[in-house]
């Protein structure tokens, strides 16, 4: 199996900064389309930072500017670069991956992380 794995997450003031890292692990061969969501308390699961395989970034909205999106092929690892935090930030953030197993030739699985918690204080 392949599988991420999110850390870096934790209490932060408003305006803090946090990075949030997402580690495959398992038989990867490759890693292609990342994104990171985030949950609210109460609310659905929302996309809020996408990479293609080609490297295309898109945000939602309120990240725009804010927020980063990068990845460390050589360390299979996607990162969340966050600024410039708000309580409106605070959620659970989850780490989405297209990740290609050893032995599946190009299909991709899609794999989920656990999520990791993200609380801005004011």
């Amino acid at each position: 199996q392949v599988f991420v794995s999110e850390s870096g997450g934790g209490l932060v003031e408003t305006g803090g900064s946090l990075r949030l890292a997402c580690k495959a692990g398992g038989k990867v061969v490759s890693i292609g389309d990342v994104a990171w969501y985030r949950q609210a308390p109460g609310k659905q699961r929302d996309s809020i930072a996408r990479m293609s395989s080609g490297g295309d970034v898109t945000y939602e909205d309120s990240a725009m500017g804010r927020f980063t999106i990068s990845k460390d092929s050589t360390k299979n690892t996607i990162y969340l670069d966050m600024s410039n935090l708000n309580p409106e930030d605070t959620g659970r953030y989850y780490c989405n991956a297209k990740i290609v197993p050893l032995g599946w030739g190009e299909v991709s699985s899609d794999v989920w992380g656990q999520g990791v918690q993200v609380t801005v204080s004011s």
